[in-house]
């Protein structure tokens, strides 16, 4: 294979996996057809079963993964420059909150909307929404530690800022408004803050 035919093999499957992403995120796992993939990809359909024989459940396992990878890093992007953990945690929901507002209260999370439709249903998307988010919360329970939070306290501050992150983009979506994301923000700065105070 040439090394454009491979750059061009490679941009399609990209394609794909984006397009995927967006459609799950915003009209969900179950209400995305292939399709419709293909078609916002700018790719042909027999190239998505290409790429994954394994149809939708295979990409929706690679959209999951690659996403979760990319908020990983942005999680590290938005908190990791603070020394102030509690400052950290406020200013991350913030900036999840305007994000919400951006996407006009579209769910910015994936990850998020694919779990709650497949958890009970497809083992594999299940296991692989399950990894996603732990591997979050153990990039911010080790951040916490990093800030002076004992384990395993630093773990559970990880999990419930999660939980409350996820939460709040779900009632953000339902009211159409940034206000449960700014709420949780505030509630998640307190968690941090009694967790840095051992309380």
């Amino acid at each position: 294979m040439s090394d454009g035919k491979a750059i061009s093999t490679h941009e399609t499957r990209r394609r794909i996996v984006d397009a995927g992403t967006e459609l799950f995120r915003r009209s969900g796992y179950t209400g995305t057809g292939m399709k419709q993939i293909a078609e916002a990809a700018g790719a042909p359909f027999g190239s998505i079963y290409h790429f994954f024989p394994g149809g939708k459940a295979q990409l929706g396992e690679e959209v999951i993964r690659t996403a979760g990878a990319v908020y990983l890093e942005l999680i590290t992007t938005l908190m990791t420059p603070y020394e102030d953990r509690v400052a950290a945690t406020a200013d991350a929901f913030a900036a999840a909150a305007g994000t919400l507002a951006e996407l006009d209260f579209a769910d910015p999370c994936p990850i998020a909307t694919v779990a709650m439709e497949v958890a009970s249903t497809n083992e594999t998307l299940r296991q692989a929404t399950s990894e996603v988010f732990d591997s979050w919360i153990d990039h911010l329970a080790a951040y916490y530690a990093q800030g002076g939070i004992p384990e395993p306290a630093a773990r559970e501050t990880a999990s419930s800022v999660i939980a409350l992150l996820e939460g709040a983009f779900m009632l953000g979506r339902a009211a159409r408004s940034s206000g449960p994301v700014r709420a949780a923000g505030t509630a998640a700065a307190a968690i941090v803050r009694a967790a840095l105070a051992g309380e």
